[in-house]
């Protein structure tokens, strides 16, 4: 008789639950911190987010082959892209809206002590080119080979697309056998996922672990109130802006949360949007939106749908002006709408990309760079808020636009399905 099996989710949670626990000991007994730490559990975190990252690539690029491949009708394929970004486009603008609301109403940086505050020393990464112009250069790779080995998810997305539009246009003799192949590989890496997932409470455990004993709860006393703010306007955009999204498109956000609440508790505990893409993509396709419009829907999604990061954008955007006293007027944050709109989506898919759009927005407002410094201390905090929004955002988004597009010429469905690969992987 066989014992019965823990659900995933419950092993993610008792992975968080020790691994707080094991860190606030390690905070109290600093000798033994750097050791354990350093040697086991950072490594054992790293080693489950470069797994995962390991095999996000491969996924997307041949999802978005075969459902552009597999498409046809290129014009019906431009209709959908069009109207996923104009989509994109409106909530996160929506989002960094509420975001430079809730600063304004809630002021997280007014009363706090800058003596009070513990800087971390940031290296602020290159953003590369900024604005329209800049977001288009990075999405065209000069070599896809090296875009791929970088994680650059933007160009390899549109080399995907190209390569299908490519392969959509061959004989169908000639075109079925590599269709084919992408579907095996795309198969493969589903159940590769799987066995990547067995290993995430562990995974989860030194992350979380890492970060409670290098930080502490104490660290986090000067800024509680960005922490608080931060969450309350994450769960208040998901439960009134996204929950009137899905009320509009005829579904039911709490039941899309339960069907997904696997993958936010893991997004929520590593604070990795990437840790969860490929299960989500799965989910979705179980849910009911197509295999196709999934795999073109999702991995845009996950370079042009930030909600969290665009919330929290705004939010982090007014702290440092109101933590060094600065004055914004509502022109001025108007302006820092349209900034933060372009610098995200520019800035997507760059490693530290929070670091690099929020310097960026507060460069063009004329604010103190130093004020990062203050929020990266605590900001894995945050970013635990953010990814999970992300997610729920991205994961909303097919059906959203499932319904949309479903009034137009239906997507094919293509052989084999992702759940029939999970199925298969378990």
């Amino acid at each position: 008789m066989h014992k019965p099996r823990i659900p995933l989710v419950a092993q993610i949670l008792i992975g968080l639950i020790t691994g707080i626990a094991v860190g606030a000991i390690l905070n109290y007994y600093p000798d033994a911190r750097p050791w354990l730490t350093t040697n086991v559990l950072q490594p054992a975190g790293d080693l489950f987010i470069k797994m995962m990252k390991m095999i996000v690539i491969p996924i997307v690029f041949c999802c978005m082959v075969v459902g552009v491949a597999g498409q046809g009708d290129t014009k019906a394929l431009g209709r959908l892209g069009a109207k996923t970004l104009i989509y994109f486009f409106c909530v996160t603008t929506v989002a960094i809206i509420c975001g430079l609301v809730m600063g304004n109403v809630l002021k997280p940086g007014t009363g706090t002590n800058l003596n009070a505050l513990h800087a971390v020393a940031v290296n602020v990464p290159t953003g590369g080119h900024q604005g329209v112009a800049g977001l288009i250069l990075g999405i065209v790779p000069e070599n896809v080979v090296e875009a791929m080995a970088k994680g650059s998810l933007l160009p390899v997305l549109f080399f995907a697309v190209m390569f299908g539009l490519g392969l959509s246009s061959l004989p169908r003799e000639r075109k079925e056998p590599v269709l084919n192949v992408f579907r095996g590989v795309s198969d493969a890496m589903f159940r590769v996922t799987s066995m990547v997932m067995a290993y995430s409470p562990i995974g989860v455990f030194g992350m979380i672990s890492v970060t409670v004993a290098n930080f502490g709860f104490s660290s986090l006393l000067p800024l509680a109130k960005l922490v608080i703010v931060a969450y309350v306007s994450m769960f208040l955009f998901g439960a009134v802006v996204l929950g009137a999204v899905a009320r509009c498109a005829g579904i039911s956000l709490l039941a899309l949360v339960r069907h997904i609440k696997d993958e936010l508790v893991l997004a929520f505990s590593t604070a990795s949007s990437a840790a969860v893409m490929p299960q989500l993509m799965v989910k979705l396709e179980r849910y009911g939106a197509p295999r196709e419009l999934v795999s073109f829907v999702v991995p845009i999604g996950y370079s042009f749908n930030l909600d969290g990061a665009a919330i929290f954008l705004g939010i982090g955007t007014l702290f440092v002006a109101q933590l060094y006293g600065i004055e914004l007027t509502m022109a001025h944050q108007a302006m820092l709408v349209v900034t933060m709109v372009l610098t995200s989506k520019g800035a997507a898919g760059v490693p530290g990309f929070m670091i690099v759009i929020l310097s960026a927005t507060l460069a063009s407002a004329g604010l103190p760079l130093e004020g990062i410094a203050f929020i990266a201390g605590i900001y894995r905090i945050i970013d635990m808020a953010t990814t999970t929004l992300n997610v729920l955002g991205n994961a909303l988004a097919p059906l959203v636009i499932a319904k949309w597009h479903g009034n137009m010429a239906p997507l094919p469905s293509t052989e084999g399905s992702f759940q029939e690969s999970a199925h298969h992987a378990r």
